[in-house]
């Protein structure tokens, strides 16, 4: 009788035990829920330097209206593709030194759908290929002339992407044709009006909608003068961009064959996971970058933007001078980012 009832007190004692325990990670769980961020009607989208704000507002009419992160990046980059005066996207870019305009163009959604376009000549929005590519086919990357039959398939029309004013470029490159892509510090007469450095620029554009659901874009006609068939970061996914809904975002920009060295925005994003705020995660990635290359990145560019779910957002660049628009409901606003180098 004495074992009897020693046995069913202890089952009576683990059994309280076991709900207690439970009662407390409810509680916990409870607490910390009630604690998180509310990021519900908060859209926000970040894009690489300071003249993409104009892509911002274009990405915020999907914003504001609730619609979805990825249809937003989608639009937004759209702006500067079709501007023949950003010679560094899309219509307008500066080409490859046999004097052909090649795009690239990457989109990520929150469901980790992607969609990537290579080595692209004659498409006005490599962006709205990535698109199709991420929506109706089993694949992610398509390129060159796979591409460019994929779209004219689908709908696309070839036009001719080599602007007067781009073409000029290239022949007052062909006078010495110095191939030096890397860097290219006094030959273009417009560098300064988009903030260039080093003639690398792309456009990144990463948003969160107002169902706190994370997407990025990314698109670029890439190296001035590069040889034909480069392709650099920016339509690499987790290199140029990369997106993880439970995480953050991030995208880059700068000289690709180095941020492709670290698999860049997705090492950003992991930094995230581990706790780091979107500009630590971005130096971090960028410290990551200096310990591996030493001095071979002393005089180049490399910049990441980040977002976290949280809403939180950063970037940081080897270099200074790099800047990034932000809109949000409180406005548009462009920043600035540190740098290691300054």
């Amino acid at each position: 009788m004495h074992e009897t009832l020693h046995m069913s007190d202890r089952r009576i004692f683990l059994r309280s035990s076991l709900l207690s325990s439970l009662a407390l990670l409810v509680n916990k769980n409870a607490t910390a829920d009630a604690h998180m961020p509310s990021i519900k009607g908060k859209p926000i989208v970040i894009s690489t330097w300071a003249p993409n704000e104009k892509a911002n507002a274009e990405a915020w009419k999907v914003l504001e209206q609730g619609g979805k992160s990825v249809d937003a990046v989608e639009a937004g980059v759209q702006i500067p593709e079709g501007d023949p005066e950003d010679q560094s996207v899309g219509y307008g870019g500066l080409p490859d030194r046999d004097g052909f305009v090649t795009l690239d163009a990457c989109i990520m959604n929150e469901k980790g759908d992607c969609g990537s376009v290579m080595f692209v000549e004659s498409i006005m929005h490599p962006i709205k290929l990535a698109r199709l590519v991420m929506d109706k086919t089993p694949h992610v990357q398509l390129v060159g002339e796979g591409a460019l039959q994929f779209a004219l398939a689908n709908g696309f029309k070839k036009e001719q992407l080599l602007t007067p004013e781009a073409e000029k470029e290239w022949k007052k490159w062909l006078k010495e044709a110095k191939y030096d892509p890397m860097i290219i510090p006094d030959l273009l007469e417009n560098k300064t009006q988009r903030g260039q450095q080093n003639n690398h620029d792309t456009i990144g554009m990463i948003a969160m909608d107002a169902n706190g659901d994370l997407s990025g874009a990314c698109s670029t006609s890439g190296m001035a003068f590069k040889m034909r068939g480069r392709v650099g970061d920016s339509p690499i996914i987790g290199a140029g961009l990369f997106v993880d809904n439970e995480v953050g975002a991030a995208t880059s920009t700068g000289v690709g064959e180095e941020v492709v060295r670290i698999c860049g925005s997705h090492t950003v994003v992991e930094l995230m996971r581990q706790g780091n705020s979107p500009e630590q995660a971005c130096k971090k990635a960028i410290q990551r970058l200096i310990k591996l290359r030493g001095d071979k990145v002393k005089e180049l560019q490399v910049c990441f933007i980040a977002i976290n779910k949280k809403g939180e957002f950063g970037g940081y660049a080897l270099q200074k001078g790099f800047t990034f628009a932000v809109h949000s409901n409180n406005g548009s606003k462009v920043y600035t980012a540190k740098s290691i180098y300054q």
